[in-house]
């Protein structure tokens, strides 16, 4: 059966596409086959894993809108993830979208088609709380909220999590909250553990475990074209991999392992 996970949080700049492409390398390293899907306009993912999206002619937007079938537009990535990309065209499906009976479903029905080729599905949410976010939570069976180990960091946390309550009780009964992720996470300073414990408290929303690290690599890989995963061993790999190993036994029967916090 098919995973389909969503990654989301309306605040931009916390690591939701790179969780997405490493996660997704780091599972494709264990032969899973992957698909990720970028439903950015700014085409970040898409960029991040070796696509120029200017130079596209067709994009997730295309399938959204139903002017194209998802097979016609997937792509093969160095990361040996397939990718449903995202161009600056996709800034305009929400208005499209927004006239159409049904709206919240246009991905589900799209990624439908395509389920059996894949093992996991990796959705990159855009930064707002939209159409295209909806379709993303509507498709997922479970979202997990990457979280930036910084101060105001819980802005915008409580709000998803009523859209996620939302979804839950209109278009998707079956969505389950995994928890935060935390990202740019120092464990040397006490800032960084009281933020995170200070969400987790507050939304008493789980924190899976690891924390990722900062680091610059990350910075490197984008500009690279290819995910972390593909450069020289770093401790942000390493930490994406064991989230991997992490998510991939919880779909495999096993309990997701979180990560125990306490505000100092």
């Amino acid at each position: 059966m098919t995973r389909t996970l969503a990654i989301a949080n309306q605040k931009g700049g916390v690591a939701k596409t790179t969780t997405t492409a490493s996660v997704g390398a780091a599972l494709a390293d264990k032969d899973v086959s992957v698909l990720v899907v970028d439903l950015d306009p700014q085409g970040c993912l898409t960029f991040s894993l070796g696509h120029d999206p200017d130079q596209l002619t067709k994009s997730v937007h295309d399938v959204l809108i139903g002017a194209e079938d998802i097979a016609d537009v997937l792509l093969d990535t160095d990361d040996n993830v397939t990718l449903l990309p995202a161009t600056i065209d996709l800034a305009g499906a929400e208005a499209l979208l927004l006239m159409r009976a049904g709206r919240e479903y246009a991905l589900k029905r799209a990624l439908a088609e395509v389920a059996e080729d894949f093992d996991v599905v990796l959705i990159d949410c855009p930064p707002s709380l939209g159409v295209l976010t909806l379709n993303g939570l509507t498709a997922a069976d479970e979202v997990i909220v990457p979280l930036q180990c910084e101060t105001l960091a819980h802005r915008g946390v409580g709000q998803l999590l009523r859209t996620v309550n939302e979804v839950q009780q209109i278009t998707n009964p079956d969505l389950k909250m995994l928890g935060a992720v935390a990202t740019l996470f120092d464990a040397r300073t006490t800032h960084s553990r009281d933020v995170l414990a200070d969400v987790s408290d507050r939304y008493e929303l789980p924190v899976l475990e690891p924390p990722i690290p900062r680091t610059v690599r990350f910075a490197e890989a984008s500009a690279s074209g290819a995910s972390v995963m593909r450069g020289r061993k770093n401790k942000g790999a390493t930490a994406y991999r064991e989230l991997a190993e992490n998510l991939w036994d919880s779909w495999n029967g096993g309990k997701v392992k979180t990560h125990e916090l306490e505000i100092s």
